[in-house]
Protein backbone atom coordinates (compact mmCIF):
# COMPACT_ATOMS: atom_id res chain seq x y z
CA UNK A 1 0.00 0.00 0.00
CA UNK A 2 1.06 3.68 -0.74
CA UNK A 3 2.19 5.41 2.30
CA UNK A 4 1.99 9.44 1.94
CA UNK A 5 5.11 11.37 3.43
CA UNK A 6 4.08 12.31 6.37
CA UNK A 7 2.16 9.02 6.78
CA UNK A 8 -1.79 9.93 7.06
CA UNK A 9 -3.68 9.13 10.51
CA UNK A 10 -5.89 6.04 10.28
CA UNK A 11 -9.01 8.01 10.82
CA UNK A 12 -8.22 9.45 7.11
CA UNK A 13 -7.40 6.37 5.47
CA UNK A 14 -8.59 2.95 6.69
CA UNK A 15 -12.13 2.27 7.18
CA UNK A 16 -14.75 4.13 9.55
CA UNK A 17 -17.80 2.70 11.18
CA UNK A 18 -19.51 4.55 8.60
CA UNK A 19 -17.80 1.89 6.16
CA UNK A 20 -17.97 -1.40 7.85
CA UNK A 21 -20.98 -3.41 8.12
CA UNK A 22 -22.87 -3.24 11.69
CA UNK A 23 -24.61 -6.35 10.63
CA UNK A 24 -23.81 -10.10 9.90
CA UNK A 25 -25.05 -10.95 6.84
CA UNK A 26 -25.95 -14.68 7.99
CA UNK A 27 -28.36 -12.62 10.56
CA UNK A 28 -29.18 -8.96 9.35
CA UNK A 29 -30.73 -6.59 11.83
CA UNK A 30 -28.39 -7.49 14.64
CA UNK A 31 -28.96 -4.47 16.93
CA UNK A 32 -26.53 -1.15 17.11
CA UNK A 33 -26.35 1.11 20.26
CA UNK A 34 -29.67 3.03 18.69
CA UNK A 35 -31.14 -0.07 18.47
CA UNK A 36 -30.59 -0.68 22.34
CA UNK A 37 -31.50 2.46 23.82
CA UNK A 38 -34.86 3.56 22.05
CA UNK A 39 -36.58 0.47 23.12
CA UNK A 40 -35.66 0.92 26.44
CA UNK A 41 -37.30 4.23 26.45
CA UNK A 42 -40.27 2.93 25.14
CA UNK A 43 -40.16 0.08 27.47
CA UNK A 44 -39.50 3.02 30.27
CA UNK A 45 -42.50 5.32 29.48
CA UNK A 46 -44.76 2.07 28.55
CA UNK A 47 -47.23 2.70 31.28
CA UNK A 48 -51.05 2.09 30.62
CA UNK A 49 -53.31 3.68 32.83
CA UNK A 50 -55.75 1.21 31.93
CA UNK A 51 -53.52 -1.94 32.39
CA UNK A 52 -51.95 -2.84 35.69
CA UNK A 53 -47.67 -3.40 35.63
CA UNK A 54 -48.56 -7.43 36.05
CA UNK A 55 -50.65 -7.28 32.97
CA UNK A 56 -48.47 -6.27 30.56
CA UNK A 57 -45.26 -7.33 28.86
CA UNK A 58 -42.94 -5.91 26.63
CA UNK A 59 -39.84 -7.95 24.04
CA UNK A 60 -36.81 -6.13 22.81
CA UNK A 61 -35.32 -7.97 20.11
CA UNK A 62 -36.57 -11.88 21.16
CA UNK A 63 -38.10 -14.30 19.01
CA UNK A 64 -41.93 -13.85 18.46
CA UNK A 65 -43.19 -17.01 17.51
CA UNK A 66 -46.45 -17.41 15.71
CA UNK A 67 -47.62 -20.83 13.71
CA UNK A 68 -48.53 -23.57 15.27
CA UNK A 69 -48.33 -25.52 12.36
CA UNK A 70 -44.85 -24.51 12.06
CA UNK A 71 -43.47 -24.31 15.28
CA UNK A 72 -40.09 -23.12 14.40
CA UNK A 73 -41.17 -19.84 11.92
CA UNK A 74 -40.63 -16.53 14.13
CA UNK A 75 -39.76 -13.05 13.87
CA UNK A 76 -37.70 -11.17 16.04
CA UNK A 77 -39.48 -7.68 16.06
CA UNK A 78 -37.23 -4.82 17.86
CA UNK A 79 -39.78 -3.81 20.22
CA UNK A 80 -43.57 -5.00 20.74
CA UNK A 81 -45.86 -4.69 23.50
CA UNK A 82 -48.75 -7.16 25.23
CA UNK A 83 -51.43 -6.36 27.31
CA UNK A 84 -53.42 -8.85 29.63
CA UNK A 85 -51.03 -11.53 29.96
CA UNK A 86 -48.90 -12.00 33.15
CA UNK A 87 -45.61 -9.88 33.46
CA UNK A 88 -43.70 -13.40 33.79
CA UNK A 89 -44.57 -16.21 31.76
CA UNK A 90 -46.95 -18.21 33.66
CA UNK A 91 -46.29 -15.98 36.67
CA UNK A 92 -42.82 -17.83 37.54
CA UNK A 93 -40.36 -17.05 34.81
CA UNK A 94 -38.49 -14.17 32.64
CA UNK A 95 -39.38 -15.18 28.90
CA UNK A 96 -36.76 -16.27 26.40
CA UNK A 97 -39.34 -16.11 24.18
CA UNK A 98 -43.20 -15.00 23.11
CA UNK A 99 -44.90 -18.37 22.03
CA UNK A 100 -48.39 -16.83 21.11
CA UNK A 101 -50.36 -20.14 21.03
CA UNK A 102 -49.16 -20.92 24.58
CA UNK A 103 -50.16 -17.19 25.62
CA UNK A 104 -53.00 -16.87 24.29
CA UNK A 105 -52.80 -13.16 23.06
CA UNK A 106 -50.93 -11.43 20.62
CA UNK A 107 -49.58 -8.21 20.70
CA UNK A 108 -51.39 -5.09 20.66
CA UNK A 109 -48.22 -2.62 18.90
CA UNK A 110 -44.63 -3.45 17.14
CA UNK A 111 -42.21 -1.32 16.63
CA UNK A 112 -39.67 -1.69 14.28
CA UNK A 113 -36.16 0.76 13.73
CA UNK A 114 -35.16 0.55 10.22
CA UNK A 115 -31.76 -0.53 9.38
CA UNK A 116 -30.12 -0.09 5.88
CA UNK A 117 -30.80 -4.48 5.63
CA UNK A 118 -34.06 -4.72 7.25
CA UNK A 119 -36.03 -1.61 5.34
CA UNK A 120 -37.40 -3.25 2.78
CA UNK A 121 -39.19 -6.19 4.86
CA UNK A 122 -40.36 -3.93 7.42
CA UNK A 123 -42.33 -1.37 4.76
CA UNK A 124 -43.65 -4.57 3.43
CA UNK A 125 -41.71 -4.54 0.13
CA UNK A 126 -40.85 -7.69 -0.29
CA UNK A 127 -42.46 -10.66 -1.55
CA UNK A 128 -42.54 -14.00 -0.02
CA UNK A 129 -39.99 -16.98 -1.41
CA UNK A 130 -41.50 -19.95 -2.56
CA UNK A 131 -41.15 -22.54 0.73
CA UNK A 132 -39.83 -20.11 2.66
CA UNK A 133 -42.12 -18.64 5.66
CA UNK A 134 -44.18 -15.60 5.36
CA UNK A 135 -42.52 -11.91 5.27
CA UNK A 136 -42.50 -9.70 8.22
CA UNK A 137 -45.39 -7.17 7.28
CA UNK A 138 -47.24 -10.60 6.47
CA UNK A 139 -47.07 -12.05 9.77
CA UNK A 140 -47.78 -8.83 11.88
CA UNK A 141 -50.85 -7.94 9.47
CA UNK A 142 -52.54 -11.34 8.06
CA UNK A 143 -51.32 -13.51 10.39
CA UNK A 144 -51.04 -12.02 14.31
CA UNK A 145 -53.46 -9.37 12.81
CA UNK A 146 -51.51 -6.78 15.27
CA UNK A 147 -53.59 -3.51 15.64
CA UNK A 148 -50.85 -1.13 15.22
CA UNK A 149 -47.55 -0.95 13.65
CA UNK A 150 -44.79 1.60 13.65
CA UNK A 151 -41.87 1.92 11.73
CA UNK A 152 -39.37 4.82 12.82
CA UNK A 153 -35.85 5.81 11.11
CA UNK A 154 -33.15 7.17 12.87
CA UNK A 155 -31.46 8.27 9.78
CA UNK A 156 -33.63 10.76 8.50
CA UNK A 157 -36.15 10.80 11.89
CA UNK A 158 -38.97 9.35 9.46
CA UNK A 159 -41.97 8.17 11.35
CA UNK A 160 -44.68 6.19 9.90
CA UNK A 161 -47.74 4.40 11.53
CA UNK A 162 -49.84 1.71 10.41
CA UNK A 163 -53.18 0.79 12.29
CA UNK A 164 -55.46 -2.34 11.05
CA UNK A 165 -58.21 -1.55 8.95
CA UNK A 166 -60.44 -4.58 8.09
CA UNK A 167 -57.56 -6.96 6.14
CA UNK A 168 -54.63 -4.49 5.45
CA UNK A 169 -52.65 -1.88 6.86
CA UNK A 170 -53.52 1.79 6.48
CA UNK A 171 -51.11 4.13 7.36
CA UNK A 172 -52.17 7.60 9.08
CA UNK A 173 -51.07 10.03 7.35
CA UNK A 174 -52.66 12.88 9.33
CA UNK A 175 -51.19 12.07 13.05
CA UNK A 176 -48.42 14.72 13.22
CA UNK A 177 -46.09 12.49 14.87
CA UNK A 178 -48.61 10.92 17.34
CA UNK A 179 -50.43 7.81 17.55
CA UNK A 180 -53.25 7.72 20.49
CA UNK A 181 -54.35 4.03 21.33
CA UNK A 182 -57.69 4.54 23.39
CA UNK A 183 -57.74 1.10 24.68
CA UNK A 184 -54.69 2.27 26.58
CA UNK A 185 -55.24 5.66 27.33
CA UNK A 186 -52.14 6.91 26.25
CA UNK A 187 -49.94 7.25 22.71
CA UNK A 188 -47.04 7.23 21.15
CA UNK A 189 -45.25 10.68 19.63
CA UNK A 190 -41.75 11.71 18.73
CA UNK A 191 -39.80 13.94 21.40
CA UNK A 192 -36.66 15.70 21.08
CA UNK A 193 -34.71 15.36 24.19
CA UNK A 194 -31.62 14.20 25.94
CA UNK A 195 -31.91 10.40 27.05
CA UNK A 196 -29.28 8.60 28.36
CA UNK A 197 -26.74 11.31 27.69
CA UNK A 198 -27.79 11.71 23.85
CA UNK A 199 -29.33 13.93 22.50
CA UNK A 200 -31.77 14.04 19.39
CA UNK A 201 -35.47 12.85 18.46
CA UNK A 202 -36.82 9.52 19.88
CA UNK A 203 -40.35 7.61 20.08
CA UNK A 204 -41.61 8.19 23.44
CA UNK A 205 -45.04 7.62 25.20
CA UNK A 206 -47.05 10.09 26.74
CA UNK A 207 -49.99 10.27 28.92
CA UNK A 208 -53.95 11.54 28.53
CA UNK A 209 -52.54 14.95 29.33
CA UNK A 210 -50.30 15.34 26.48
CA UNK A 211 -47.72 15.04 29.13
CA UNK A 212 -44.89 12.52 28.70
CA UNK A 213 -44.51 9.80 30.89
CA UNK A 214 -41.15 9.96 33.04
CA UNK A 215 -38.92 7.76 32.86
CA UNK A 216 -37.29 5.93 35.67
CA UNK A 217 -34.47 8.85 35.97
CA UNK A 218 -37.14 11.84 35.81
CA UNK A 219 -38.67 10.38 38.42
CA UNK A 220 -36.30 10.16 40.95
CA UNK A 221 -35.07 13.46 40.12
CA UNK A 222 -38.57 14.76 40.26
CA UNK A 223 -38.91 12.92 43.79
CA UNK A 224 -35.39 14.70 44.87
CA UNK A 225 -36.91 17.73 43.71
CA UNK A 226 -40.30 17.92 45.52
CA UNK A 227 -38.07 16.55 48.82
CA UNK A 228 -36.17 19.27 48.24
CA UNK A 229 -38.76 21.71 47.91
CA UNK A 230 -39.91 20.40 51.10
CA UNK A 231 -37.19 20.94 53.07
CA UNK A 232 -37.15 24.26 51.88
CA UNK A 233 -40.20 25.34 52.95
CA UNK A 234 -39.73 23.85 56.36
CA UNK A 235 -36.58 25.97 56.78
CA UNK A 236 -38.45 28.86 55.76
CA UNK A 237 -41.51 28.75 58.78
CA UNK A 238 -38.95 27.41 61.21
CA UNK A 239 -37.10 30.84 60.40
CA UNK A 240 -40.40 32.34 60.42
CA UNK A 241 -41.41 30.78 64.11
CA UNK A 242 -38.14 31.88 65.20
CA UNK A 243 -38.57 35.49 64.17
CA UNK A 244 -42.02 35.01 65.97
CA UNK A 245 -40.49 34.14 69.74
CA UNK A 246 -41.22 31.00 69.01
CA UNK A 247 -38.69 27.61 68.89
CA UNK A 248 -39.50 25.02 66.00
CA UNK A 249 -38.24 22.16 68.18
CA UNK A 250 -40.84 22.58 70.84
CA UNK A 251 -43.77 22.63 69.05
Amino acid sequence: MYQSDPPKPPKEVLPTMYDLPSEDPEEPGLPDEFHNLQPQLLRETFQPATYPPEQIFTGTDINLYYDVQNPLWQKRPDWFAVVGVPRLYENQDLRLSYVVWQEGVNPLIVVELLSPSTEKEDLGQTLREVNQPPTKWEVYEQILRIPYYVVFNRYTDELRMFMLHGERYQELTQHQGQLWIPTLEMGLGVWEGEYEGINRLWLRWFNANNDWIPTTAEREQQQRQRAEQEQQRAEKLAQKLRELGFDPEQL
